[in-house]
């Protein structure tokens, strides 16, 4: 058996035996490895809250069995090992995790059906999320910013609930583009029932992915945890329509809380399914958006067709709002503690915090001993 088959089979045994998010799992995992992890679960022999974690299921050892199952079914297990594995989009859970964020744990692996390969497909990738009890407005809409998201190459994350997040794959699918559904139980749960069609088409051409194993059945917290997935794996979800409390504002608050983009589209006054969205644009936590050219802009893509070819791009337009007032607070010439950053862009320190490693990421910022600095821009 080669190492990567062993870790494979590791990873198999742990998604089965902890009810994700497993934070202190995915920790123990990530100082001793996936197989030494499970052997050492499986024996008891881990700290305590890892035991608390796996106690339930630790001897549901079905980690070969789940691997022949879902290779019957054509669903393989992508692993952090793999290439296919999308670190950099995932690693937005284990910033927000470290900065103390709960529920919002990295997935130890993740079962996915269908012929896109994950790295690729959360490249730009936008989630459209929404009510399940949608409107027709919504639905149409929904429908429109899929189909011309995925008609510009941009692929297109949902839910595969009913509602916003049907229309949105179906959107995405009519204009031949690659759409993704996250899945709150397991691939073969055929849920929702009157998706399974739906699903199919999405597994014959994107991917249906989830972090449960085979036979896992749905459940509310199954699709909240299900949500930070979503959040994580786009650059910027946009709910369409949503009530003032729902699975949709859940998807939108975790973005929020990875330093993601949310964008939330109005509707008519009058409608108890906007109540989400409006709250949401007028709490501030939400930029109002009501066409993909608006979407794409907000999200950092002003290059795309559709962009206003007379206005001046400069380097710094693809960055959010509060991405951009962080940069603007940081020196060319001296580091600044993250506190000055905070108090001189008004951005809260603790999306400070977040937003500084991905503008490092991009080249927009340096770290030092003693702070951040902006880095110079090469002429």
């Amino acid at each position: 058996m080669s190492e990567l088959d062993a870790e494979r089979i590791a990873r198999s045994y742990l998604l089965r035996v902890a009810e994700p998010p497993a934070p202190a799992l995915v920790g123990f995992v990530g100082e001793h490895g996936p197989v030494i992890a499970a052997e050492r679960v499986s024996r008891a022999d881990c700290p305590p809250k890892v035991r608390d974690e796996t106690a339930a299921r630790r001897a549901h050892d079905y980690a070969e069995r789940d691997l022949e199952r879902a290779a019957a079914a054509e669903t393989r297990l992508v692993i952090p090992e793999d290439g296919e594995w999308p670190a950099w989009p995932l690693l937005s859970l284990a910033v927000a995790q470290g900065r103390g964020v709960s529920g919002v744990a990295p997935p130890l692996a993740l079962w996915v059906r269908g012929p896109a390969r994950l790295d690729e497909a959360v490249d730009q990738a936008i989630a459209i999320v929404g009510a399940r009890a949608a409107t027709g407005y919504g639905e149409h809409n929904a429908a429109e910013l899929g189909y011309h998201l995925a008609s510009r190459g941009i692929p297109v994350f949902s839910g595969a609930a009913y509602g916003i997040d049907g229309a949105a794959h179906r959107g995405a699918l009519s204009a031949d583009g690659t759409t993704v559904a996250l899945l709150g139980c397991g691939i073969d749960a055929g849920y929702p029932a009157q998706h399974t069609t739906l699903l199919r088409t999405i597994g014959k051409t994107g991917a249906v992915v989830s972090e449960y194993p085979p036979g896992t059945s749905p459940a509310r917290h199954r699709f909240l945890v299900r949500n930070r997935l979503i959040a994580a794996l786009t650059e910027g979800t946009v709910v369409v329509e949503a009530g003032r409390r729902s699975g949709a504002r859940n998807t939108a608050s975790t973005a929020r809380a990875l330093g993601k983009v949310v964008m939330a589209m109005p509707g008519p006054v009058s409608s108890g399914m906007s109540a989400g969205c409006h709250a949401l644009i007028r709490e501030g936590e939400a930029t109002l958006v009501t066409s993909v050219d608006e979407i794409l802009e907000t999200a950092g893509r002003l290059g795309e067709p559709g962009a206003d070819p007379a206005k001046p791009r400069r380097r710094t337009d693809r960055l959010g709002p509060e991405a951009l007032r962080v940069y603007d607070a940081l020196s060319e010439r001296s580091p600044r503690p993250e506190e000055r950053i905070a108090a001189e862009s008004g951005v809260p320190i603790e999306r400070v915090r977040a937003l500084l490693p991905e503008l490092e990421f991009d080249g927009f910022a340096e770290r030092s001993d003693t702070g951040w600095r902006r880095r110079p821009t090469k002429t």
